[in-house]
């Protein structure tokens, strides 16, 4: 393996010394912040109950054959019970919308068995009624209807739903109880949308999955046939191992605690002037907070690399964007080849540990935000910052320098390893740990840094594409 540039000098005791203290605070900063990922709550959940209400929306129009292999055969109860799992395991009180969205499917139960429906029906007629007791006086209007059974047009209708905020999949509940047409409910009105949404978040990651695994076919039988071409050099900047640990324990992840925290209370109170809608003030702190984040390790990447000596062929961190259509190509098969194996291993996690919890929260804000601008935040951050910033440290820095020690293989596997740790994620651990794997390999055998970003960047924007279609 070859690292172009002069060799790092011997560093100073007093970096020395400073490297390995920020390496100890930030070994307890990561066992720490791994432990509190357990207090997070999933995003799991909520996406299951976000695809299940989208397979009660879309069921009536699909063709009985793909409805089955698509959703199943009674969608309505598998809604019903997940709603009743996730209440019961939850040890918080369950919102009001999903007890009356409960209430409803067991209210409407066309399956149910003829004793089996007078229960639910009674159970129904309870719920409602405590619901009207707890919750408040512009939301009471809607209950009370639902209890006299009267029938009411589609414009009354939507006055009733108005301060709940109503789902798709209330609505139509909703309309269904109160003697809507069922021309003008929901799932007939956005029949089209839902049934595309549905495909889009079922039929395409299957696709994109079978697709990734052909291609890993394809790569490994290259590979054991020796026809696979070997990987250039991997060339990064001169800095020691030293060097790396204060780039990342100190400025990523010990000033990069402080500084983001500084930068909202600098800024934070003139947004609050302002007055933003909440969606969107949690969005430019997610922005804010980010670039605060990145503002350290970049100066300080910046202060060590080398003024005095000339970079190698492509910069010291080997960017080469062109050609960019290789890169994107490149980009493209690594993300195909990744979802398999981090599916596989998500899978795996699941089956071994269960939902473990600790989702990260940008997932959750961005599945219950339907605020343009804010989710406009939240993609900037996501698809366009992360991708820069990480895969400068990690794949840019890191795996080169380690690299440069420890052989392209055993440098791919750390510096997975430290990426993984540093999002600070017990649940996603595993899955995170093998995407990493994946940009690590495409640094490698590609050579270049911009590949790693197109594939990060194209990796969370389909992972933000589909939290929005998910989203009410």
């Amino acid at each position: 393996m070859e690292v172009s540039g002069r060799n790092p000098q011997q560093p100073p005791p007093w970096k020395k010394f400073l490297a390995l203290l920020t390496l100890l605070i930030s070994a307890l900063l990561w066992i720490s912040g791994l432990l509190d990922s357990l207090q997070r709550p999933s995003v799991v959940d909520s996406l299951s109950l976000r695809q299940l209400e989208l397979a009660t929306l879309a069921a009536d129009v699909l063709p009985p054959d793909l409805r089955s292999a698509l959703i199943g055969e009674d969608p309505r109860a598998e809604m019903a019970k997940e709603l009743q799992r996730q209440m019961e395991a939850s040890e918080l009180p369950a919102p009001a919308a999903q007890r009356l969205k409960l209430a409803l499917l067991r209210r409407g139960d066309p399956a149910a068995s003829s004793r089996s429906a007078a229960d639910n029906a009674a159970a129904a007629e309870r719920e409602l009624a405590d619901l009207v007791e707890r919750v408040d006086a512009p939301r009471r209007p809607l209950l009370q209807a639902l209890l006299e059974g009267r029938r009411y047009p589609p414009e009354e209708q939507r006055l009733l739903l108005e301060p709940w905020g109503a789902s798709p999949l209330l609505r139509q509940l909703s309309c269904e109880q109160l003697g809507g047409p069922e021309s003008a409910c929901p799932a007939a009105l956005e029949s089209g949308r839902f049934v595309g949404v549905l495909l889009g978040v079922s039929v395409l990651p299957v696709l994109l999955v079978g697709a990734g695994v052909l291609l890993l076919l394809r790569r490994i039988w290259l590979q054991l046939s020796g026809r696979a071409p070997p990987p250039p050099p991997l060339r990064g900047p001169p800095l020691s191992l030293v060097d790396v640990t204060l780039l990342i324990a100190g400025g990523f992840m010990v000033l990069g605690k402080v500084i983001p925290e500084v930068a909202w209370l600098l800024i934070g109170p003139s947004l609050e002037k302002l007055e933003l809608a909440p969606a969107l003030a949690q969005g430019l702190q997610v922005l804010v907070l980010y670039l605060g984040l990145m503002a350290a390790p970049l100066l300080i990447l910046a202060w060590m690399l080398p003024s005095d000596a000339a970079p190698p062929e492509g910069g010291w961190l080997q960017w080469q964007p062109r050609p960019l259509a290789t890169a994107f190509g490149q980009a493209l098969a690594a993300v195909l080849m990744a979802l398999p194996l981090v599916a596989l291993s998500s899978w795996l996690v699941e089956r071994i540990l269960g939902d473990p919890g600790g989702s990260n929260p940008l997932l959750d804000m961005v599945l219950t935000s339907a605020d343009p601008l804010a989710l406009g935040c939240f993609g900037l951050t996501a698809t366009v910052l992360a991708p820069l910033f990480e895969e400068t440290l990690f794949r840019g820095v890191l795996l080169p320098v380690l690299g440069r020690q420890l052989g392209g293989t055993r440098a791919v596997l750390l510096s997975a390893a430290v990426f993984a740790v540093a999002h600070l994620s017990l649940g996603e651990l595993v899955p995170l740990f093998v995407l990493a794997l994946g940009l690590g390999w495409l640094r490698w055998q590609s050579g270049r840094l911009l590949p790693c970003v197109l594939m990060h960047a194209l990796w969370n924007g389909l992972t933000f594409l589909n939290l929005v279609l998910l989203a009410d």
